[in-house]
C-alpha cells in the first residue's frame, strides 16, 4: 500500500496534520476490519478506499467554506463518507450522521468513539423522520437519488448549502429537481471518472434565483 499522505495528495490543497492523519489511519483500519465481516463498502483495497472514500470526501470539504459554518448533516452516511472526513478536516463542526441500517450505525458509533470525536451525533433512522436542519447537508452514493433529493433539501437551513457527491450525469437531475437552490457549476473530482461535487445554495426567504443561474 502507498502511504496515506501520498494517496490523499491529489485531493488536498494543504496537507493534513499528523493528528488528522492518525485519525484517518485509525478510521481506515476499522473500516478494513469491519468490512471483512460485514458489507460496509464494495471497495476492498486500502489504496482505493483512501482515494475514493477519504480523498473524495476531503476534496468536497475544501469546496465548502467550512470556517463560516457550524452545523452539517450527512444524509445516508453509510460508512461515514463524506461526513466523518469533513469532521476530521473541520473539528469545530457539529455533525449529524443519518443512517438507517443498524450495522452501519454500529460502525459509525465505533469510529466516533475510536477517533475521540466530539459533537458528532449518529441518528439511527430514516431521514424522513429527522426534523433538525443544518447549514450544510451532504449526500453521496445514496440509493433512489431522485426521491431522496427533496428530503435532503428540507434539511438545509435558509441560506444554507446542499453538497452532492454524484455522477456527472446526475447534476442536471439535481438542478432541475430543486429550483429553490442556486446551483454552481459541477466541480470535477480529481482522478474520478465522471464524478463531481455539485453545490447548491438555498435562497433565504424572499430571495429569488439570479437570472441564468443553474
Amino acid at each position: 500500500m502507498q502511504s496515506v499522505p501520498d494517496l490523499l495528495a491529489p485531493f488536498l490543497s494543504q496537507t493534513l496534520t499528523p493528528a488528522q492523519l492518525q485519525q484517518v489511519q485509525t478510521y481506515l483500519d476499522l473500516l478494513l476490519k469491519w468490512n471483512a465481516r460485514t458489507n460496509l463498502t464494495a471497495i476492498r483495497t486500502a489504496d482505493e478506499i483512501v482515494q475514493r472514500h477519504f480523498g473524495e470526501s476531503f476534496f468536497a470539504a475544501q469546496q465548502l467554506d467550512l470556517d463560516r459554518v457550524t452545523t452539517l448533516i450527512d444524509l445516508g452516511s453509510g460508512a461515514g463518507f463524506p461526513g466523518l472526513p469533513i469532521k476530521i478536516a473541520a473539528p469545530h463542526l457539529q455533525v449529524t450522521l443519518i443512517e438507517s441500517q443498524n450495522k452501519k450505525v454500529a460502525f459509525l458509533r465505533e469510529v466516533v468513539r475510536a477517533l475521540h470525536l466530539q459533537d458528532v451525533t449518529v441518528y439511527s433512522g430514516r431521514a424522513e423522520d429527522f426534523s433538525d436542519r443544518a447549514q450544510i447537508v451532504t449526500m453521496r452514493a445514496v440509493e433512489k437519488f431522485e426521491s431522496i433529493l427533496p428530503i435532503a433539501a428540507k434539511l438545509v437551513e435558509a441560506g444554507g448549502r446542499l453538497a452532492l457527491l454524484i455522477g456527472s450525469g446526475q447534476a442536471e437531475i439535481a438542478s432541475a429537481s430543486l429550483p429553490d437552490f442556486e446551483w454552481q457549476s459541477p466541480i470535477d473530482i480529481p482522478g474520478a471518472r465522471q464524478r463531481v461535487v455539485l453545490l447548491g445554495n438555498l435562497f433565504a426567504a424572499g430571495r429569488q434565483p439570479a437570472a441564468g443561474s443553474q
